[in-house]
């Protein structure tokens, strides 16, 4: 883990706050920021665990203003601007500049495959038309194409794109991506696959993207001090944790209930609602309470 770059660190992919109305929760989007910067975290709204691809395009409007009124003076914030229409996401970026956005990222659009040529002047064409410093997010599990690592490395020198978010659990692929890069000052990595956060920032990475920050963001800020301090028992320990809780709201589920999972617990917590944008839907109130006494009896 590199120190003193501005794009490192914690930044936890943010839920989005919804009312029942399936408008944005204010005063939610405020504690969950609170929650964030309490603990030395930087959010990054609107990215999977965020539901980007099911909302409207008023709704992650309205989150960019709502999220530029509650930043913390100081703060690096991140926004996802994936979309299946290239102009889409270069006018989101546009719209992030204006509210306090500091980088956005951008996984592939996901509808076509793509050759590996596609997929570079993809990346280049966004980036030199984004105002914002450009962020690659690779996560096959939802575009179901990985970006490889020597066209990652070839993007990495272009002026506008500073970081890749790597969410594909491969063990070989993150022992690749951090001997490529963790010596260097201008591009950074940062890991999406919670169960290696330990294993990558020993290794180099620049910082962790993890959703469970979003329940226990104090887990990850001890992780990184930790780290810092080269106390890797301390950080395996956190790293125990973070899987324990990772799994009471992701294991034998889908994706997409397991977010609305982790945001029925954080509705235990008093931090947001438990409202979810469709298709995505509720489980039921059994499942609920189930999850809620699995927390209670993790918490002690």
């Amino acid at each position: 883990m590199k120190k003193n770059k501005k794009f490192s660190g914690v930044i936890v992919p943010a839920v989005t706050p919804l009312t029942q109305q399936l408008q944005i929760d204010e005063a939610a989007v405020e504690r969950l920021f609170n929650s964030f910067y309490q603990h030395h975290i930087s959010p990054f709204i609107l990215g999977t665990t965020g539901e980007s691809a099911s909302l409207p395009a008023d709704v992650k409007e309205q989150y960019v203003k709502a999220a530029a009124k509650f930043k913390q003076a100081g703060s690096v914030l991140y926004a996802g601007i994936s979309s299946n229409i290239l102009n889409e996401s270069i006018a989101f970026a546009k719209l992030c500049a204006d509210h306090a956005v500091d980088a956005v990222a951008a996984t592939l659009p996901s509808y076509y495959a793509l050759t590996e040529t596609q997929m570079r002047i993809y990346f280049e064409t966004l980036a030199d038309a984004s105002p914002l410093p450009v962020i690659i997010y690779n996560i096959p599990a939802t575009t179901h194409m990985s970006i490889p690592l020597q066209l990652i490395d070839e993007l990495s020198h272009h002026p506008n794109i500073i970081a890749t978010k790597d969410s594909e659990r491969s063990d070989e692929r993150l022992a690749q991506s951090l001997d490529l890069w963790k010596d260097r000052a201008d591009f950074g990595h940062f890991l999406g696959w919670a169960a290696k956060s330990a294993e990558a920032l020993i290794g180099g990475s620049d910082g962790l993207i993890p959703s469970t920050g979003n329940l226990m963001p104090e887990i990850y800020e001890e992780m990184l001090q930790a780290v810092a301090a080269n106390d890797h028992t301390k950080a395996f320990d956190m790293q125990k944790l973070s899987d324990v809780y990772g799994n009471l709201y992701q294991s034998g589920k889908t994706l997409g209930e397991s977010l609305w999972a982790l945001k029925a617990v954080m509705q235990h917590k008093g931090i947001c609602e438990d409202v979810v944008m469709p298709p995505l839907q509720a489980l039921d109130e059994e499942e609920k309470q189930k999850l809620i006494q699995s927390y209670e009896e993790i918490k002690g």
